[in-house]
């Protein structure tokens, strides 16, 4: 997807390849089906949403993707608890 000043990535409407918060974010089977079309080879698999069995690979994957958020999350809190350490 290119992003000059007159092919701006769309995420909904025709070519939307995203799906909108509401509805769970992510890309599309449609946008997945692309992205692999563009990068053979490529592991990228759609969002998990909905309700999964428990154990389910499904399960596992949203569990890791959760795992890998709440690290980012933390670091980030830890990133403005010091800034307003240091500016007090």
């Amino acid at each position: 997807m290119a992003t000059g000043r007159g092919n701006i990535p769309r995420t909904t409407g025709k070519g939307g390849n995203y799906r909108s918060t509401k509805s769970g974010a992510g890309m599309t089977k449609k946008g997945v089906a692309a992205y692999r079309r563009a990068n053979p080879g490529s592991k990228l698999k759609t969002a998990v949403t909905g309700k999964v069995k428990k154990g389910s690979k499904a399960a596992k994957r949203r569990k890791s993707y959760c795992a890998r958020s709440l690290g980012q999350l933390k670091e980030t809190q830890m990133e403005l608890l010091n800034e307003k350490i240091r500016c007090r």
